[in-house]
């Protein structure tokens, strides 16, 4: 079930476009935080990297919606053809990162692969560190409405 504070304004919900960008950037960082462990096993492939990057255009304003769902298809194909969990999850962060023009909640997305990206590659220890790091990343105007998703949903990692 979607949280509805998730939901934009032009869709009947509460959150404004200042606030749905800076989730996106959020997302961006926190896959981009990860994105090694793709790019180290896969260096060829530049999905996950692309997508990375349209979330960012469309924060900026650059590209439309249609383009991030392009892309996040595109990061979550590399993410089904990569063998290595890590580098598997550190995709699909990418592909949550730039879904987040879509929809706003996958904006957690990033942050759940990315802790699970983290644990397969190096373990527990640095899968909570990786978690502290990403929260540090947090905005004070979205603060509170991710940290109650996260604690509510259950990702805590």
């Amino acid at each position: 079930m979607r949280d509805d504070r998730f939901k934009a304004v032009h869709r009947g919900g509460s959150l404004d476009l200042d606030r749905h960008r800076q989730l996106a950037i959020w997302a961006a960082d926190c896959a981009e935080h990860v994105l090694a462990l793709f790019e180290e096993r896969r260096p060829l492939d530049d999905r996950p990297r692309r997508a990375i990057e349209t979330a960012r255009a469309w924060a900026a304003g650059e590209v439309s919606v249609g383009a991030a769902r392009t892309a996040a298809f595109a990061a979550h194909a590399a993410a089904r053809d990569a063998t290595d969990a890590a580098a598997r999850e550190a995709a699909r962060a990418a592909g949550h990162a730039v879904a987040t023009a879509h929809m706003a909640d996958h904006a957690l997305g990033p942050a759940w692969y990315g802790v699970r990206a983290v644990r397969a590659s190096a373990g527990v220890e640095a899968a909570e560190r990786e978690r502290a790091w990403q929260l540090e990343q947090l905005s004070p105007s979205i603060r509170e409405l991710v940290l109650s998703a996260l604690e509510s949903a259950k990702f805590a990692g």
